[in-house]
């Protein structure tokens, strides 16, 4: 199995954390913070400017500095039989 692991700002000090993703979407990402019995689930939506993900993990805020376009495009090279899975 293939862990994903992104990189996410922590807006009050400006730090960089990697995470590990549960699930990605182009409207959605959920990530682990932590390991073992101190990780903590966290859910990142797009922001209104639509220029990042942002989210909240015991009251910090944390960002992921990807659209979600440039979040669906890497989606769609990974594995473009995804993207025509379902017809419209």
């Amino acid at each position: 199995m293939n862990i994903e692991k992104i990189t996410v700002r922590i807006t009050e000090s400006g730090k960089t954390m990697d995470v590990v993703v549960l699930s990605k979407h182009a409207r959605r990402i959920q990530v682990v913070l932590g390991e073992g019995v101190h990780s903590v689930k966290c859910e990142l939506a797009p922001t209104p400017n639509r220029m990042a993900f942002s989210g909240k993990a015991l009251g910090r805020e944390i960002v992921y500095e990807r659209s979600p376009e440039q979040v669906q495009a890497d989606l769609d090279r990974l594995d473009p039989a995804l993207k025509r899975s379902r017809p419209r």
